[in-house]
């Protein structure tokens, strides 16, 4: 229950979150008169402007707005959850015109859709509140193994395949030399000779005095050497902070995004840094939501192989269609900039992970 609770309270957390960005918030005035459960003003309550219809339209705010226990309910659906008419207006095209999304967003045609942002941070809050709910977070019962440790091991697993091959060389020695039974554990020896063999191998690479003595002695760098021991003690909790941080500080991937997406169309001047911030914002959004649904429908015991289908033809072919419909692209263009587009991300996604990384060191 308590991850049900934690999950919902992730939820709603996003979609508040998400609605302060899209809208920012508003000071508040005196209250007027209070008619059936409404505000009967004739200025605007929030910046006193005269009223001349629904709205206001200096700061926008709606005009006589209720004062009730449902209406309270109706503003927690409505703004906790996020739910509104942009939201059924955003998604569509996200989906299956996100190239028109981007070029209309970026061309001024603003009230219509929810903003990159805030559709970025509600997916994201969201995502996490699915994983919570569904139990899918990163192992905290991870013990740490030290050199020496994983010597001891090494040494006890080496010492019981000796044994086993000592005594299948004697009872292969005690067949008489015409017993059919000789191939079969003349085979047997060989089979456990190979796994003793096997064992020196990985003794050799793994535990070499070099190396343990490399990973004592630590780089020699402060901090670096604080985050490397503080793995070695507690991975669990290392893992977490590292779960944690991507969930707090996933809009890293923006800024990291953007020089990159830059690159691709430095020599065309009509495309500025907001632009590729936009496309980036709306490509991330829907990248989240498609990792949502991927696992909602796990969860329902759809075939692995479709999961995997999905998961390896959805995002190339959403990148290529965003990258024409947002930047007015040939297929030509759009092919060779998806091409680099995806090692940018694999360095992107690295750079991300190095942060976090970082992060959880403190």
């Amino acid at each position: 229950m308590s991850e049900i609770g934690e999950a919902l309270g992730t939820a709603v957390e996003g979609g508040l979150f998400a609605r302060a960005i899209d809208r920012g918030s508003r000071g508040s005035r005196d209250t007027a008169e209070l008619v059936e459960g409404h505000f009967a003003e004739g200025a605007c309550l929030n910046c006193g402007t005269d009223l001349v219809g629904p709205h206001c339209h200096a700061c926008g705010q709606k005009a006589h707005l209720h004062r009730t226990l449902g209406a309270f309910l109706h503003d927690l659906i409505h703004g906790a959850l996020h739910l509104e008419g942009r939201t059924w207006k955003t998604l569509p095209l996200l989906i299956r015109k996100r190239g028109e999304l981007t070029r209309r967003y970026i061309d001024g045609e603003r009230a219509r859709f929810v903003s990159p942002m805030a559709l970025f941070l509600f997916a994201i809050f969201l995502m996490f509140a699915v994983f919570q709910l569904a139990g899918i977070s990163t192992p905290t019962d991870v013990q740490a193994t030290s050199p020496a440790e994983i010597g001891e091991r090494l040494d006890a697993a080496k010492a019981e395949a000796r044994d086993d091959v000592e005594q299948q060389r004697a009872r292969l020695d005690a067949l008489e030399p015409g017993d059919a039974a000789r191939a079969e554990a003349q085979a047997r020896l060989e089979e456990l000779e190979q796994t003793y063999e096997a064992i020196e191998t990985t003794e050799a690479f793994t535990l070499g005095q070099t190396v343990e003595d490399g990973i004592d002695q630590g780089t020699g760098i402060a901090f670096v050497d604080a985050g490397i021991q503080k793995w070695r003690k507690n991975p669990g909790l290392m893992l977490y902070k590292l779960q944690t941080n991507f969930y707090k500080f996933s809009w890293l991937l923006i800024p990291l995004s953007i020089p990159f997406v830059w690159l691709l169309f430095a020599w065309k001047r009509r495309f500025k840094a907001y632009d590729h911030a936009i496309f980036v914002t709306y490509s991330l959004s829907f990248m989240t939501l498609l990792i949502l649904a991927l696992t909602l429908l796990g969860l329902a015991g759809l075939d692995a192989s479709v999961l995997a289908l999905a998961t390896i033809f959805i995002p190339p072919i959403h990148i290529y269609k965003h990258l024409r419909g947002a930047y007015d692209l040939s297929r030509f263009s759009a092919v060779w900039r998806l091409g680099i587009l995806s090692v940018f991300i694999i360095v992107i996604l690295t750079l991300f992970l190095q942060a976090l990384l970082v992060l959880g060191a403190f």
